[in-house]
């Protein structure tokens, strides 16, 4: 099976071109860098959760975060050009389509989503697995981050910032 077509990365994909759901495309995509290549910061799998992470920044009107995370998104592509995790994806136009959303966010245009440009191959399972998908409004899209229990996320937090004092 080729890895692109594992089933984290297609739920991948479906959040991404199908509701728009940037922030569970980040939870899905982690999950499956952790499994494969757990710490590896240049895998080709951080590119997508860093490219699922800057649209979410930028649909909150984070334009400087987004802008940071998208450019990271850029580097860990060209650095993986020749990637098995880049074959099933048209790496021209999605290099194409980041440079024009990064225009857009350095000249304060307001939010748009892209397409991701998959292959005939896994635009079936992508499309395949859309059809699943629940039905989200954009307000609950835009603040999804903030719905979650973040307690875990904060008590880590506050034991590194804890182990830093103690150096």
């Amino acid at each position: 099976m080729h890895p692109q077509h594992h089933t984290l990365f297609i739920d991948y994909c479906a959040y991404f071109n199908g509701n728009q759901d940037f922030f569970e495309c980040h939870e899905v995509l982690e999950e499956y860098w952790k499994d494969i290549a757990p710490g590896d910061k240049k895998h080709p799998l951080v590119g997508y959760v860093q490219l699922a992470t800057g649209l979410y920044h930028w649909r909150r009107h984070n334009y400087a975060g987004a802008a940071r995370i998208l450019e990271k998104a850029i580097h860990n592509f060209q650095f993986n050009r020749n990637n098995i995790f880049l074959t099933e994806i048209n790496y021209d136009k999605l290099m194409l389509q980041l440079t024009e959303v990064l225009s857009a966010i350095h000249t304060g245009r307001p939010f748009h989503a892209i397409q991701l440009p998959l292959s005939p191959a896994l635009e079936d399972l992508t499309t395949a697995r859309i059809q699943l998908l629940p039905t989200s409004n954009a307000n609950y899209l835009l603040h999804k981050h903030m719905l979650r229990d973040r307690s875990h996320i904060l008590a880590e937090r506050q034991e590194s910032k804890h182990r830093k004092s103690r150096r």
